[in-house]
């Protein structure tokens, strides 16, 4: 399907249980590779489904199986809803993430729930989706996959940092692009404000208040994923076995917790901006909007870390992954070994017809 204009609703659900991005974009293909974003949301998580996703890897598969069922309906809906609401006629796609239940790449499994072929006719639109599984298939990590998108539309960055559920960094080191999860953000600032009754901290200004416990902090850093070479990834599977139980071991006051963890993950971010020189940081994700995060990145680096529009700091990965559906519609590449470690470059995902 090679044609020169592209227009497709990106959908992306993160780690963080923010919500459901979805992005009604085009992709023109003239002289030059052009991106325009039309309409956007995020749809909030109800209650009930927060509980259910945080409790994805207890399930077992045949449960897993039911709720993706229940989940893709779910999804399709959002979709749908989406379409009327914009008065959307010029579609050639939908192009969903879908939601990470399971992601254990070294034993050659990952598992996204709202993929399932009948999201195509549930909503009556060709879908692109299930972006992960052909490269843990070919030995690769599965993640990062929107380092395609910055190769291709962010370039003239030297770094994009994306900060949702986890950190994630993309760069390009001898003529190459290379990504890898650095350290939880969200997924772990989130757990334990909601214990204050918060659904996250606003700009930070919890964390700014509380102590670092150098304790803590010195074992966070210690942890032997942060001295392993990429490619590498995290999944919530790591956050709840290992970092929950170390933090919980300590018995700290929440304020205590969040500001600790801040400064963990503004040192872990500032290793991994390696350059010599003042580099240009394209930061984007909700923990852009962590004022006191950015603040104490900013100190750990010399590097500029740039904040963009609204639009682009929380629609970015929909967005992406609009550009990854395009991408296997023209049976292009989109996702890169030199990212995941798989075995070959290659044009990952599942497209179902209505």
């Amino acid at each position: 399907m090679i044609k020169n204009r592209y227009d497709v609703i990106g959908i992306m659900s993160g780690t963080s249980l923010d919500g459901i991005d979805l992005a009604y974009v085009s992709f023109i293909y003239n002289d030059r590779l052009e991106y325009k974003i039309h309409k956007t949301v995020t749809v909030p998580y109800q209650p009930e489904w927060i509980q259910k996703l945080q409790s994805l890897v207890a399930l077992s598969f045949d449960d897993l199986k039911l709720l993706d069922e229940v989940y893709t309906d779910y999804l399709s809906e959002i979709v749908v809803d989406f379409i009327r609401r914009n008065k959307i006629e010029k579609l050639d796609a939908v192009c969903s993430h879908g939601h990470t239940a399971l992601h254990q790449p070294d034993k050659g499994l990952t598992y996204q729930i709202g993929n399932l072929p009948k999201i195509a006719t549930n909503i009556n639109e060709l879908a692109v989706c299930d972006f992960r599984v052909d490269d843990v298939l070919l030995g690769g990590q599965g993640a990062p996959l929107v380092p395609i998108g910055d190769e291709l539309l962010f370039s003239n960055y030297d770094f994009c940092l994306n900060l949702g559920g986890f950190a994630n960094i993309s760069t390009k080191i001898d003529g190459e692009r290379i990504a890898y999860d650095i350290c939880p953000v969200n997924i772990v600032l989130n757990h334990y404000v909601h214990q204050l009754g918060f659904d996250y901290d606003n700009k930070g200004k919890l964390a700014s208040t509380g102590s670092i416990n150098k304790g803590l902090l010195e074992k966070l850093n210690a942890f032997q994923f942060y001295k392993q070479h990429p490619p590498k990834s995290l999944g919530l599977e790591w956050v709840k076995s290992e970092v929950f139980p170390l933090i919980d071991s300590f018995q700290l006051d929440v304020i205590d917790i969040l500001r600790t963890f801040i400064e963990h993950i503004s040192i872990q971010i500032s290793k991994n901006i390696f350059s010599g020189f003042e580099a240009s940081v394209l930061c984007t994700g909700g923990g852009a909007y962590n004022d006191f995060l950015i603040k104490r990145i900013k100190n750990h680096t010399v590097s500029s870390l740039l904040i963009p529009s609204k639009e682009l700091i929380e629609f970015k990965e929909a967005l992406v992954f609009g550009f990854l559906g395009v991408r296997k519609l023209r049976n292009e590449i989109n996702c890169l070994k030199s990212v995941t470690g798989a075995a070959k470059d290659h044009s990952s995902g599942k497209v179902y017809c209505p």
